[in-house]
């Protein structure tokens, strides 16, 4: 008669599983944070490049709490180390240092 199999070995698999979306999450910060790095306002008067600035900020900011909700989860704490989601943090404060001064 076999043993049931343990929840530990379970843990590369799920470990894969739950790095996808952490992972696509923290492209999707850093594709909008190097968005608002990059965009240069043509003068005080261009509102639409100072908008696009605020608008890649927020969205690098929600995917970055997105991630870090996701990783709050017990069952998730469990499975993926911090450092897995320091990149996505460190981009939620450059955006958020970004969007700080544009005010």
């Amino acid at each position: 008669m076999s043993n049931p199999p343990s929840v530990d070995n379970d843990t590369g698999c799920l470990r894969a599983v739950l790095a996808v979306p952490i992972l696509l999450l923290t492209l999707i910060a850093a594709l909008f944070c190097w968005a608002a790095l990059t965009i240069r306002p043509s003068g005080p008067w261009d509102d639409e490049a100072y908008a696009a600035i605020i608008l890649a900020c927020v969205v690098t900011i929600g995917a970055t709490a997105a991630v870090t909700a996701l990783w709050l989860i017990p069952s998730v704490r469990r499975i993926i180390p911090w450092w897995c989601i320091s990149p996505a943090l460190l981009l939620g404060i450059v955006a958020g240092v970004q969007w700080m001064n544009q005010n």
